[in-house]
């Protein structure tokens, strides 16, 4: 199966995702908060990192609920303004 690239505002919905769960953890460690959301260590890593920029709705749900966020706050933080159409006149 062949998986569709990921345009840039996925990207970047992905590295903003992973900016917020890194300031959420704060001095937490990697390994507890991963625990407590029932994750592995190694999982947390690569959302916080962006390396898994579209992780599953429920594993987000279970990070939010560690690090006590809502998902609206996740969702409003975590996505990026729309990218302007190209062919707009400004």
């Amino acid at each position: 199966m062949v998986r569709t690239p990921l345009t840039p505002w996925e990207r970047e919905r992905g590295e903003r995702l992973g900016a917020l769960l890194r300031t959420a953890r704060g001095a937490r460690s990697m390994v507890e908060v991963a625990a407590a959301a029932g994750l592995s260590a190694e999982t947390l890593r690569k959302i916080e990192t962006g390396r898994a920029p579209t992780p599953a709705f429920f594993t987000v749900a279970a990070l939010a609920g560690t690090l006590g966020l809502s998902l609206d706050e996740v969702a409003v933080l975590a996505t990026p303004p729309e990218a302007a159409p190209e062919d707009a006149v400004a």
